[in-house]
C-alpha cells in the first residue's frame, strides 16, 4: 500500500480511534484505560482470547507491584477490584546461598516499617489483575478491545497510521503503540532494531504450599546458577517462586515428575517455611536482556517489554512497564490538551527522553547484579556479602534502597503519584 491509498482516510482525519494499541497483556490495558479516562478513543488488539485468560484458575503466576504501581492502578480505577486479593510485602530478605548449605550469615534486610507509605509492595496473581482490567475496559466508554486478533501489517502516513489485522480488517489511528512484548512485531515492522544477549539461564516458575506462615516476607537467595525468589501470596501458606538455573539444568528439572522436581527444589529452598508441596502449574521462561534502540518511530511508541526486557532478579518487569505507561499517558494527554498532534515527532520524543535513560539504566543494573551474584567465586561472595551487610547496617542507605524499590524516587509521572491525568 502506498501513501496515496491512505489519503481518503488519514488526510480526511477519519480515524477509527485516536490511538491503537497492539498487545493486550497488562501494560496495554493499563495505558488504554489511562488514555480513555482522559477522553481519547483507544482500540486494543489482543492476540489472546479474553475469556480463556480471564477464567483461568490458580497457577501461581503473580507480580510484585511497587507502591508507585499500586498508585497508578488506583488512579485508573483498577485497585478497588483487586485490593482484597493482594498480599502486602512487609519485608524483603536477600542473601547468598548454596543448595543444601542454607543462607549466608550476612544478608540484606528491608522492612516496610522504615517508610511512611506502608507496605513496600504487593503480590497479585495475574488472573485477578487481568480480570480487573477486562471488566474495566468493558465498562469504559471510548475503549474497544479486539480479542483473538493480531496486527500483521502497518503503514504510516504523515497524519496517521493504518494497521491490518490477521482477519483482514484494517484500522486507522493517529498513533500506534506497541505493547506486544520482546519479539514486538510492531517494532520490527517499524525498522527498530534491538540489542541484548541471553544469560544462559531459564526461570522455573511455580507456586508452592508451605507449613509455616510466610508473614509477608519476600526472600531472595542468590545461588551460583542464578537467584531463587520466594514471593508471599495471600493466606500465609502459599508462595510464588521464580527459580533460575542454567538452561540445561532447567530443562532437565522441568522434565522431572512433580515429586522429583520437589526433591531438587528442597535443598535450594531450605526448611525455614517447613514442608513444601507444589500448588500450581510449572512454567519455564528463558532469560535475556533486550533493549530497543529507539522507543519511538514515525507515529509509533513502544511500551513495556516491547521497549525493554530485563532480568526478573528484582521483579521489576511489570513495574518498569507501568512507568512507561504513566509517562506516555501524561505526554499524550497533555499534548492533546495543548492542541498538539499526539503522533508528532516532538511529542513522542518527550516520552523517549523521559523513559529511555531510566529503563536502560535499570536493565543494565539488573544485568550487573545477576552477573555479580550468579557465580561461586569466593572473593566475590565475600565482597557482596559484606556489601549487603553494610547496606543493612546503615539506616539511610537502607531507606534509600527501599524507596527506590518501591518506585518512589525520580521524576514521577502524575499517575505514579496516584494523581489523575
Amino acid at each position: 500500500m502506498d501513501n496515496s491509498d491512505l489519503c481518503p482516510i488519514v488526510f480526511g482525519m477519519e480515524y477509527d480511534s485516536d490511538i491503537l494499541i497492539a498487545g493486550g497483556g497488562l501494560n496495554g490495558p493499563a495505558l488504554a484505560l489511562a488514555l480513555a479516562q482522559a477522553g481519547l478513543s483507544v482500540t486494543v488488539v489482543d492476540a489472546r482470547p479474553a475469556p480463556a485468560r480471564a477464567e483461568a484458575g490458580f497457577d501461581g503466576r503473580s507480580y510484585a507491584l511497587a507502591i508507585a504501581s499500586k498508585r497508578l492502578l488506583s488512579a485508573i480505577g483498577i485497585w478497588p477490584a483487586v485490593a482484597e486479593r493482594v498480599q502486602p510485602i512487609l519485608q524483603i530478605k536477600a542473601s547468598d546461598g548454596i543448595a543444601g548449605q542454607g543462607a549466608a550469615p550476612f544478608f540484606l534486610h528491608f522492612d516496610s516499617a522504615e517508610i511512611e507509605e506502608g507496605p513496600m509492595g504487593f503480590m497479585l496473581e495475574d488472573r485477578h489483575l487481568y480480570r480487573a482490567f477486562l471488566d474495566a475496559m468493558d465498562a469504559r466508554p471510548g475503549l474497544t478491545l479486539l480479542s483473538g486478533e493480531t496486527v500483521v501489517a502497518q503503514e504510516v502516513a504523515p497524519q496517521g497510521v493504518t494497521v491490518t489485522l490477521a482477519s483482514g480488517r484494517t484500522l486507522t489511528a493517529r498513533l500506534l503503540i506497541g505493547c506486544d512484548g520482546r519479539g514486538s512485531g510492531t517494532a520490527l515492522r517499524a525498522g527498530i532494531t534491538r540489542v541484548g544477549w541471553g544469560y544462559g539461564q531459564t526461570a522455573l516458575v511455580t507456586a508452592i504450599r508451605h507449613d509455616k506462615d510466610h508473614e509477608g516476607i519476600a526472600q531472595q537467595f542468590f545461588m551460583p546458577a542464578g537467584p531463587l525468589a520466594i514471593l508471599p501470596l495471600p493466606g500465609g501458606h502459599h508462595s510464588s517462586i521464580v527459580w533460575s538455573e542454567t538452561d540445561s539444568a532447567a530443562a532437565a528439572i522441568q522434565a522431572l515428575s512433580d515429586a522429583d522436581y520437589l526433591d531438587v527444589l528442597r535443598p535450594r529452598f531450605g526448611d525455614f517455611l517447613g514442608e513444601i508441596t507444589l500448588a500450581g502449574a510449572r512454567f519455564t521462561y528463558p532469560l535475556s536482556l533486550s533493549l530497543a534502540q529507539s522507543f519511538i518511530a514515525q507515529r509509533l511508541a513502544l511500551v513495556g517489554d516491547a521497549a525493554h526486557g530485563v532480568h526478573p532478579i528484582a521483579g521489576q518487569g511489570l513495574n518498569l512497564g507501568l512507568r512507561d505507561v504513566a509517562a506516555l499517558a501524561e505526554v499524550l494527554v497533555d499534548a492533546t490538551r495543548r492542541g498538539e498532534d499526539i503522533g508528532a515527532p516532538d511529542v513522542l520524543e518527550r516520552y523517549q527522553r523521559w523513559r529511555r535513560f531510566d529503563a536502560t539504566t535499570l536493565a543494565l543494573g539488573m544485568d550487573g547484579v545477576n552477573r555479580l551474584f550468579s557465580n561461586d567465586n569466593r572473593a566475590l561472595r565475600l565482597a557482596r556479602d559484606l556489601g549487603m551487610a553494610a547496606v543493612s547496617a546503615v539506616p539511610g542507605l537502607r531507606r534509600g534502597f527501599i524507596r527506590q524499590a518501591a518506585g518512589l524516587t525520580g521524576d514521577l509521572p502524575r499517575l505514579l503519584s496516584g494523581k489523575a491525568l
